[in-house]
């Protein structure tokens, strides 16, 4: 009203309809072009905000954001309030994981094959390489289904080995096993323990003597308890959450989708409780003690 040329009304008035000092008029009008650039500013990080939500085409929530920029080169530290304020006020938004209302209870086969729950929940008190969770997903695609088979390291929450199979058969679990040992062990002792579910895999004779010939010890979860083996389960909540199979024709498109998050999740999926690292680098970090980011630097966690 004040910048129009016919206007009859007092700036008194203005402000007082506005409900607003004439102080404070004054003031917003003097800062007009600290506003500006302000706003300038705002829009170039949220620029940079934009290249770390895209990084691979997976989505990511703020601290996800904020360790990916730790990560690039240069590395770019930005708090993550801003980062959150900026997503707010630009409409940036990442699919938040819905709660299972259900609890998985799997019937386990009646077998005195069952292992003792030898684990206990005690997934991070006993140093990488020594508690290793396993179990098995099935992934929905054009009609069918295929199922995964994964191996984690409970401790640095790192993939250490996955097959991906078209049937439920025993010997994709087996498989599943054998490359974990041909990939990870020389890291592994006997005091290694393979905790699972009591699914018929788990429970198989066959499952049961690789095991033993692998000088692997066995632990299962209570019976209907997804609880006992949460890591693992929310790994594949976190991947079903990322990944897009809908679109899926074939088991070979399927497995290289498999292929390429579970290599994104390993080396370039950071996580905020493994010191701002994916779990890869917290692996390295843990057995060497040297932080490979160059800020942030934290001190070395006790294994």
């Amino acid at each position: 009203m004040i910048s129009k040329k016919n206007n009859m009304l007092s700036l008194k008035m203005l402000c007082e309809i506005a409900n607003v000092s004439r102080s404070g008029y004054y003031n917003w009008v003097a800062s007009k072009e600290n506003r500006n650039l302000k706003e300038e500013q705002d829009r170039k990080d949220f620029e940079i905000i934009l290249i770390a939500y895209n990084y691979k085409g997976y989505n990511k929530g703020a601290r996800g954001i904020y360790m990916r920029l730790l990560h690039m080169d240069p590395p770019i530290i930005m708090n993550v309030k801003k980062i959150r304020r900026l997503m707010k006020k630009y409409n940036l938004f990442c699919p938040i994981r819905q709660a299972n209302p259900y609890r998985r209870m799997a019937k386990a086969l009646k077998t005195n094959n069952v292992a003792d729950n030898l684990l206990n929940r005690e997934f991070k008190m006993h140093g990488p390489r020594n508690i290793l969770l396993t179990d098995i997903t099935y992934l929905p695609y054009n009609g069918t289904r295929c199922y995964l088979s994964t191996i984690l390291d409970a401790y640095t929450k790192e993939i250490l080995s996955y097959v991906l199979s078209e049937s439920l058969e025993v010997d994709f679990v087996l498989e599943t096993v054998n490359q974990l040992i041909d990939n990870h062990g020389i890291s592994l002792t006997t005091e290694t323990l393979v905790h699972s579910d009591q699914g018929c895999h788990y429970t198989s004779y066959c499952f049961i003597q690789i095991l033993k010939d692998k000088k692997l010890r066995q632990s299962m979860s209570r019976k209907g308890n997804c609880w006992d083996n949460a890591p693992q389960e929310s790994f594949f909540g976190h991947m079903k959450d990322e990944i897009d199979i809908s679109k899926c024709k074939t088991f070979n498109e399927v497995k290289t989708i498999i292929d390429d998050w579970i290599y994104y999740y390993n080396h370039e999926r950071y996580q905020w409780d493994l010191a701002k690292l994916s779990p890869c680098e917290y692996y390295e970090y843990i057995t060497t003690g040297i932080y490979p980011l160059k800020v942030g630097i934290s001190k070395k966690p006790s294994s």
